[in-house]
């Protein structure tokens, strides 16, 4: 493409004047579809431009530094962590993560969590169960145990 313009590579990366003087025809072949090329040219004009949204950064309770410091409805903010089919890890900011079983995901059943929830989503729980010995921490995203 860059020798198409007369021009070197580095001339051409973020010059949108430049990039749409490029004529795709050429470039068209039976690996190489125009779509495909329109990708290159916007990536050409703009590039590094990243199409994803912002994350919002995780902000974990401050007060909270150990399971001994939770306390049952404590209303917490997290980010999931792992999915299974009873249910999903949540990171709440400690070394234990919290369980959310998939009967406390939502206000109708759940089938499989992964129709609720995914990796890394942010989540708000409440603390219903705590186990300091076995250091577990039972979640919930029920509407119910929010009161």
């Amino acid at each position: 493409m860059a020798t198409q313009l007369h021009c070197d590579v580095a001339e051409l990366i973020g010059n949108e004047p430049l990039v749409q003087q490029i004529k795709l025809e050429p470039f068209i072949s039976d690996d190489l579809g125009q779509l495909t090329l329109k990708d290159i040219l916007e990536e050409l004009a703009k590039p590094g431009l990243d199409p994803r949204s912002k994350a919002l950064p995780m902000q974990f309770d401050d007060n909270i530094r150990q399971i001994s410091d939770l306390h049952v409805g404590m209303k917490l903010t997290g980010y999931i962590t792992n999915l299974t089919k009873f249910g999903a890890f949540v990171d709440i900011g400690l070394k234990e993560n919290g369980l959310i079983h998939k009967s406390k995901m939502a206000d109708q059943f759940v089938a499989d969590p992964a129709d609720v929830l995914q990796l890394s989503e942010q989540v708000e729980v409440v603390v219903i169960g705590i186990e300091i010995e076995r250091k577990r921490i039972q979640l919930s995203m029920k509407g119910d145990d929010f009161k």
